[in-house]
């Protein structure tokens, strides 16, 4: 195990996958862990979904956030997901999880357990820190995004669509025109969540089902790498058969640093 000991430049990486998105992580959260940043820019305005443990200001960091007004989107309210919710004017996400957006506890984000250890982090964000004080800031959403509301960009357009079972307000976008679906935590090429304390794995089944049947041609998820529809198609159908499933957080995370190592940055 390795202590995080110093304070890197590159707390962010930005790459630019395709037209308009590019994707943002944090470089020192271990991989296991750190969630995928989507910034979409559109003619309009722009789209930020999810951002991060805000361990470091994104804004600050990243001059594409900094050039206009960007739309902050939540998922779903876990503490990997929300972090650097707090820099931006206009948060949305799920009403069901608006109570956690405001009172943010560890408990509530699941910032709990095996999740917070000394290999969460690589390196210092700022001086003073500890893994064991990390808190996530209270970010009230300023308004709602339900099942089959439109986020329009002005030359693209997401539809919203509401995937319980990993939580209650998980949510995921579509764009037609293109079929990207951006993705949050309702999928991603590894173990799925369905065992915190608010999932509901019967639920989570349902969304799935109807998941597979949408006109998806890539997903940008929420961990890991993109992956086409027949991918996605197969990770569903692993989880439908019992497979998929991440099971004790402990356990998972000891496998992937012995598989890995501590040093994921």
């Amino acid at each position: 195990m390795s202590e995080a000991s110093s304070i890197p430049a590159d707390w962010y990486k930005v790459r630019h996958v395709s037209d308009g998105i590019s994707h943002i992580y944090e470089n020192y959260v271990g991989d296991w862990l750190r969630c995928n940043i989507w910034h979409v820019r559109g003619r309009d305005r722009d789209i930020l979904i999810d951002s991060g443990m805000g361990l470091r200001p994104l804004k600050a960091e990243i001059s594409q956030l900094a050039e206009r007004p960007v739309t902050a989107i939540s998922s779903h309210a876990h503490f990997d997901h929300i972090g650097g919710a707090y820099e931006f004017d206009e948060r949305l996400g799920h009403k069901c999880e608006a109570h956690i957006h405001q009172n943010p506890t560890r408990e509530a984000t699941c910032a709990i357990g095996a999740w917070l250890r000394a290999e969460t982090v690589t390196a210092l964000p700022h001086e003073g820190f500890h893994i064991e004080d990390f808190q996530i800031r209270p970010a009230p959403l300023t308004g709602y995004l339900d099942d089959g509301d439109v986020v329009d960009l002005g030359n693209r357009v997401f539809t919203v669509f509401h995937l319980p079972g990993h939580s209650p307000g998980s949510i995921a976008l579509l764009e037609a025109a293109t079929g990207i679906m951006l993705s949050g935590d309702v999928i991603y090429d590894a173990a799925l969540i369905d065992n915190a304390y608010h999932s509901d794995a019967a639920i989570y089944a349902e969304s799935l089902h109807r998941l597979r049947e949408l006109p998806v041609t890539t997903v940008h998820a929420g961990h890991g790498l993109s992956f086409g529809r027949d991918k996605m198609k197969t990770i569903i159908d692993e989880y439908l058969a019992g497979g998929r499933r991440l099971g004790d957080a402990a356990a998972y995370i000891e496998r992937a640093l012995g598989a890995r190592g501590p040093e994921c940055g």
